[in-house]
């Protein structure tokens, strides 16, 4: 199965989610849309609670429905509604044709199996292979993710592997049957920073090699710069700014990513203050009127706190800004 010419190859449009809770119903995403296509790295980036990975949920079809549900809105892989289809479909399209690796490889991991046939399992279920066939396969994948001398330690079990080797297996389980799509959920959460830097080129890498559409889902904008193509900032539940990677870093065009890109630290800023952005993202039971962002935005005027801003476009191709003052934010008269 493959996308027609100048179909992307996911499609998300204007996607709502909802979870009832006993103190209200929380709106967890509020009309997100955003597309990839093969070979292409779509970064996904907001702080927690912003409902990037509830977004990711949606999409894999392992949303836990009650207490979430989705009112609204449309995912279309290769072109197909993945929101009309059985379950049984969905169940064939997740593992085949999309993938995801989780951010928590050791809960993400059976502890009383070894990694040889928690891997192996993948080719016997989906493609029928035995039990012999099946580890082979497991040792070549573990090859392929660069975990060393893979032949002996296909029989370890998860617990002997540090961090960033059992991220390196849940890669190789995401990659298991070439999937067009991976979704990785924070894959980088706790490793140290040069195995961050390792992870995310193993993952750069076996994207081109497979030409499979990459979706980073991530708060750091420091380990997407040199992997993404384009990012989508996400507050509140919503984008509140979509653009190609370059031009977000060189010129923000919402006051939320600005405030993110200018709290990353810098070796220029050495001995300076690291910025903060003022207060906390809003309870999702209570998101304020207006633009969501207002009670922290250092631009915040009336009509913000009385008219959600659009997403605007004008300020360059394939770029969008939730913002009523996006020129101002962007340095324009």
């Amino acid at each position: 199965m493959t996308e027609a010419p100048g179909t992307p190859l996911l499609d998300v449009k204007d996607l709502h989610v909802e979870f009832a809770t006993r103190d209200g119903t929380v709106r967890a995403v509020n009309g997100v849309s955003y597309a990839v296509d093969a070979g292409q790295t779509l970064a996904v980036l907001g702080e927690s609670g912003s409902g990037k990975s509830v977004t990711a949920q949606a999409v894999m079809g392992i949303l836990d429905i009650p207490p979430g549900r989705i009112t609204g809105g449309r995912i279309l892989f290769r072109g197909r509604d993945l929101l009309r289809a059985s379950r049984e479909e969905r169940r064939a399209i997740r593992g085949e044709q999309m993938a995801m690796i989780f951010q928590d490889a050791l809960s993400s991991l059976n502890p009383v199996h070894s990694v040889g046939i928690q891997l192996a399992e993948m080719f016997r279920v989906h493609r029928g292979m035995s039990r012999k066939d099946g580890k082979a396969k497991a040792v070549e994948l573990m090859d392929r993710v660069r975990i060393p001398a893979a032949r002996e330690r296909v029989n370890d079990y998860p617990h002997q592997f540090s961090g960033g080797m059992r991220q390196r297996i849940m890669i190789a389980m995401a990659l298991a049957l070439e999937p067009a799509l991976i979704i990785a959920d924070e894959p980088t959460t706790a490793l140290d920073v040069t195995v961050q830097a390792q992870v995310m080129d193993l993952l750069s890498e076996l994207r081109r090699e497979y030409r499979m559409g990459l979706i980073l889902i991530t708060h750091d904008l420091g380990v997407v710069a040199d992997v993404a193509d384009r990012i989508a900032v996400m507050y509140a539940g919503r984008i509140v700014e979509h653009a190609p990677v370059r031009d977000l870093y060189r010129s923000p065009a919402h006051p939320y990513t600005k405030g993110l890109l200018e709290s990353v630290p810098r070796l220029d800023r050495k001995g300076k203050e690291l910025y903060a952005i003022k207060g906390l993202p809003p309870n999702l039971l209570h998101v304020p009127p207006g633009c969501p962002f207002h009670p922290r935005c250092p631009l915040a005027r009336d009509i913000c706190v009385t008219d959600p801003p659009p997403l605007y476009e004008g300020m360059g191709e394939g770029r969008s800004s939730a913002c009523h003052f996006w020129k101002e934010t962007l340095g324009e008269r």
